[in-house]
């Protein structure tokens, strides 16, 4: 109900909306992508790097000072320890190998807070592949660290000049340059967003994230299923991670939180629930924001990776159903809840995941509640921001 169908709807949200152009580079990948992932070669070889080169399993923390606070058992999904700092590389690992599989031998992506480009630049080291990243000329300025780890992997960053230089528009960049080279590149999207089969695909490879809480949780409480799992959201992938083995369990209650940005009416934010309505966006049917004649809002968030107008189909399907339920936080309260999650368990989480801390804010739990939170990455690539927000100098 809640999982792509065969033509990659979710409900009333997804498909494949794209030039004639692309037709061929989506065709192949739609009709290969489900054999290729269920060969035992493509398993065995997917789960060794996850376990060898990415460190999976990732812990199931309990943060004990952070539940005290808060009044209910929290446990921490601690994607931010894999290799390059966040959950992105979990698809990375599989679509360089699904490249490899189709055949391809150049590499192109798109990034916001750099987390995805790290993590496609370090998988294209890893198997001695071309690697050209798109981003946007303002996350350039604002994720410094990760734009020079990227060069120092060997990829070649492209900046985007257009709209409102963010994550959008090196979305766009991307696709341009897989339009004009549809033989031989194959397109790592970050996020579960795009044209069917993405969506699905991406989040199939981040569903490691929830396979390893049911049973973690099972080891520490005795049970498969908490009472909510917590993501914060942009286009979704490390929700969609994070949901997807509950998806179809009903007693767990599935939480996602926006990036409201200066607040949700302020005509600076990137809260979709909110604001968006139904548009297409890079190839896929879903919850954008948008002026009523149908362009798209620029977004606003403090935070480049939730710096985005949409959300992937199947956070629209959740959202729509009633499945999940939807909350935005402002920049201001995803930058206090970094600080507090850093103060009260040592550990200083990306901005985005900040978001997802920031939960607390907008809802209440009962003192036996189990609350899975998605620790999606880590913060050092955002230390800048932190420091001058806070005056930290």
């Amino acid at each position: 109900m809640y999982h792509a169908d065969e033509k990659g709807y979710y409900g009333e949200f997804g498909g494949a909306f794209i030039p004639e152009m692309l037709y061929p580079n989506v065709e192949e990948l739609r009709q290969k992508y489900l054999d290729v992932m269920y060969e035992e070669s493509f398993k065995k070889e997917f789960n060794q790097l996850l376990k060898d080169y990415v460190g999976r399993p990732s812990p199931l923390y309990f943060a004990k000072r952070l539940s005290e606070k808060h009044g209910c058992k929290i446990y921490l999904k601690r994607e931010d320890l894999n290799h390059t700092g966040a959950h992105k590389v979990n698809n990375t690992i599989g679509q360089i190998l699904m490249a490899q599989k189709l055949g391809k031998t150049r590499i192109i992506a798109e990034t916001g807070a750099g987390q995805h480009g790290v993590a496609t630049a370090t998988v294209c080291a890893l198997m001695g592949m071309e690697c050209i990243v798109y981003m946007g000329e303002i996350d350039i300025a604002r994720q410094a660290p990760n734009v020079a780890r990227m060069k120092m992997l060997g990829a070649k960053v492209r900046p985007a000049f257009s709209g409102s230089r963010t994550l959008k528009d090196a979305t766009n960049e991307a696709i341009r340059d897989w339009i004009n080279n549809p033989v031989d590149t194959h397109y790592i999207i970050g996020s579960a967003i795009g044209p069917h089969p993405y969506p699905d695909m991406v989040t199939r490879f981040q569903s490691v994230i929830s396979e390893e809480i049911k049973w973690q949780l099972k080891e520490k409480e005795g049970r498969e299923n908490p009472d909510y799992v917590v993501a914060c959201i942009g286009g979704g992938s490390n929700a969609a991670g994070t949901y997807y083995h509950f998806l179809d369990e009903p007693e767990v209650g599935i939480i996602a939180v926006e990036a409201a940005g200066k607040g949700v009416e302020t005509g600076e934010s990137a809260a979709t629930s909110a604001l968006g309505k139904v548009g297409i966006i890079h190839g896929c049917k879903t919850m954008l924001m948008q002026t009523a004649d149908g362009q798209i809002t620029e977004p606003y968030s403090i935070s480049a990776g939730l710096d985005y107008p949409g959300v992937g189909p199947m956070h629209s399907h959740l959202h729509k159903s009633g499945r999940a339920e939807f909350y935005s936080a402002t920049d201001d309260e995803a930058m206090t809840a970094g600080l507090e999650l850093s103060q009260l368990e040592g550990i200083i989480p990306a901005i985005e995941t900040g978001h997802a801390f920031a939960i607390f804010d907008h809802k209440k739990f009962k003192p036996d509640d189990v609350v899975v939170i998605s620790l999606s990455g880590r913060g050092d690539k955002d230390l800048n921001t932190y420091i001058d927000y806070f005056g930290l100098k």
